[in-house]
């Protein structure tokens, strides 16, 4: 049994850690924080969970609250894994002195803001205890059929190296909807030198995709371009988004009269092996009616393109489209065998035509409960690694790996 500690939990993402029951893990849950809103948004979630009709959670939360949370979390050692997800600007440095102070942490992304985050970054990840990331990614249903699709040689091929082999894109939203109510966003989340500017953000998910999907020949990605832009902020929406009545006086150096600029876009390139990667990220204020978070992610193969999709035309469901590129008959031969053969594994899934030379690989909605169910399993993850005492040696390579490309893409971006 597990007892989780919580500390200055300033995004929603620490409490979707316990949106459904853990069987490893105890219901008293201790909270170390500042008293504000961030402290009240967090437990308030958490109760949402425990009150709901199905399902309900029975979450009891110890709070204490201090000028020095982190000293007294420390001191008072009342469990044994942190989950760690707010303010990014001391994240990397505050995950290296729990590890030394003897904690598994289990933090949210990114935990690299400046490049010189790196070598605290690299000794967390050096030894036990284990510091990981809250990546939900690997945890999606249609993100891992892609994955199985790109691993059938007789259907996709090899990656093709005379373009791109990887392209991928997605566009957030500022303003949105949490467990069915508004999401209220603290004001420094609007300062990159809390939590990040574009190329350290989204890159992280979008990088872990692309590891995942070349896997197999250890390169650690290397990179070709870096840029990074700005979203405009009215305003009226950052009062809507954060509840603040104003602009901060820190956010003074971002403001052009009633507009703030956030930097939070990017545009990435980077090789992995000989597979080629483009990635571009862009947060935009807020969707329009009916609408939601985009995104396109194509592996494109020898034999066949495989194409994940969540925009208005898959009416915002991420699906799972395969295009042939030759042979028509022998892919669409090989997707329907490679599909029987994972109906054990993924019953339901199934094979349909979505166009003359296009099909599309069925997901049903029973595989998947959406995003912010991926929370948990990753929390279910991180704890089975604990309690198997075996070091994941591929998963803190990988992960440094990764920062390392961030961390230098975060100095290319600094001054265009």
């Amino acid at each position: 049994m597990h007892w989780l500690l919580f500390l200055d939990p300033g995004h929603f993402h620490a409490a979707l850690t316990l949106r459904v029951p853990q069987a490893r893990v105890a219901d008293e849950i201790f909270v170390y924080a500042s008293e504000g809103a961030e402290l009240r948004d967090f437990l308030a979630l958490v109760e949402r969970f425990n009150c709901r009709a199905e399902n309900p959670t029975r979450w009891h939360p110890v709070v204490t609250t201090s000028d020095d949370p982190f000293a007294r979390l420390v001191d008072e050692r009342r469990g044994d894994v942190v989950i760690l997800a707010g303010r990014n600007g001391s994240k990397a440095r505050t995950v290296r002195r729990l590890h030394e102070s003897g904690f598994h942490v289990l933090a949210d992304k990114p935990w690299l803001v400046e490049p010189g985050d790196l070598e605290h970054v690299r000794a967390s990840l050096a030894d036990w205890p284990l510091a990981a990331e809250i990546m939900t990614g690997r945890h999606d249903a249609a993100a891992g059929l892609v994955k199985r699709l790109v691993g059938v040689p007789t259907l996709f091929g090899t990656f093709r190296d005379d373009g791109p082999g990887i392209e991928q894109d997605s566009v957030h939203h500022l303003e949105k909807l949490v467990d069915g109510a508004p999401l209220r966003r603290p004001w420094w989340y609007f300062d990159v030198r809390v939590q990040g500017t574009g190329p350290v953000d989204i890159p992280t998910h979008l990088v872990d995709q692309a590891q995942w999907l070349v896997d197999g020949d250890g390169a650690a990605p290397l990179l070709l371009s870096a840029r990074a832009s700005s979203t405009r902020v009215p305003a009226d929406a950052f009062r809507r988004i954060t509840g603040e009545p104003r602009f901060p006086r820190e956010l003074e150096r971002f403001v052009d009269g009633d507009t703030l600029r956030y930097r939070c876009n990017a545009e990435l390139a980077y090789k992995i092996g000989r597979v080629t990667v483009n990635a571009a990220t862009r947060w935009d204020l807020a969707a329009s009616p009916g609408s939601g978070d985009t995104s396109h992610s194509i592996a494109h193969g020898t034999r066949a393109d495989v194409r994940l999709e969540q925009s208005a035309r898959t009416k915002f469901r991420r699906r799972v489209f395969v295009q042939p590129r030759t042979d028509v008959a022998g892919v669409a031969h090989a997707l329907h065998e490679a599909v029987a053969a994972w109906q054990p594994e993924l019953p339901g899934i199934e094979v349909v035509r979505a166009g003359p030379e296009t099909f599309e690989v069925t997901v049903p909605p029973a595989l998947d409960g959406g995003h912010e169910t991926h929370f948990a399993r990753v929390l279910d993850e991180f704890l089975t690694i604990v309690d198997a005492k075996r070091w994941p040696s591929a998963l803190a390579e990988r992960t440094l790996a990764k920062y390392t490309l961030l961390a230098e893409a975060a100095a290319r971006t600094r001054a265009d």
